[in-house]
């Protein structure tokens, strides 16, 4: 259903973005944050899923400014060569990445004819989609599921300019339970549901998937961009 197109940002910096559309005109348009792992197979189902359900999807490669065409599977090569990737993102100056998802954003706004835009991402897709919700212009609504990071107390500390609905693992070796409790304590207005399920339940490609969470999970995404989004 989808495609990829070349998107730049506010320092120039070119890069990717697996763009879905709807038929006919969109309800409302989502930016959707990869794992470590690239725009892959799994991010790309997740935007035609969406694109589906009536809304322009935009998935920016954010790893772009690092190693082009990253897609990777979800084998050990697969993870240690996600993670180093992403300490690279982490480490870059400035805003970093989020200037990519920032011209996502505003793409996805000007391609939807001026509709609310809505931002979903995993793992650390979720983190971005957390921190975009309190940094970026633009956004209605966020959805991080199990953002790994967001429940530290550097990233407790930012507030959200938007809604948000966060999804975690109550098996999730990367997330303690106790720091999304906080997270929850900290942000009593953010939607937090813990499902019983692991890291990634939501991939249907990781062993981890568990559908049952996933569905509970999807209708919950879907009701909350129902209403903030369109």
């Amino acid at each position: 259903m989808g495609s990829f197109i070349d998107l730049t940002a506010s320092d120039g910096a070119n890069f990717p973005a697996y763009v879905c559309k709807p038929q006919g005109a969109p309800r409302g348009a989502l930016v959707v944050l990869q794992e470590i792992f690239g725009v892959n197979a799994h991010i790309r189902s997740v935007a035609d899923r969406w694109a589906e359900r009536g809304y322009l999807v935009v998935a920016p490669a954010t790893f772009a400014r690092l190693q082009k065409d990253v897609d990777l599977g979800y084998g050990a090569d697969d993870v240690k060569a996600g993670a180093a990737l992403k300490a690279q993102a982490e480490a870059l100056p400035g805003a970093g990445v989020l200037t990519d998802v920032q011209a996502a954003i505003d793409y996805a706004a000007r391609e939807s004819g001026g509709k609310k835009v809505g931002i979903m991402g995993f793992c650390w897709g979720g983190l971005l989609a957390w921190r975009a919700a309190g940094q970026l212009s633009g956004l209605s609504a966020a959805v991080p599921y199990y953002g790994g990071g967001m429940t530290t107390e550097k990233e407790i500390a930012r507030t959200p300019k938007v809604p948000v609905m966060a999804h975690f693992g109550d098996r999730d070796a990367h997330i303690p339970v106790a720091s999304v409790k906080a997270l929850e304590q900290a942000h009593p207005d953010i939607q937090v549901f813990l499902y019983a399920a692991d890291h990634g339940f939501n991939c249907d490609q990781r062993g981890s998937y568990d559908a049952a969470a996933a569905k509970l999970a999807d209708e919950r995404t879907q009701a909350f961009f129902a209403q903030h989004v369109g």
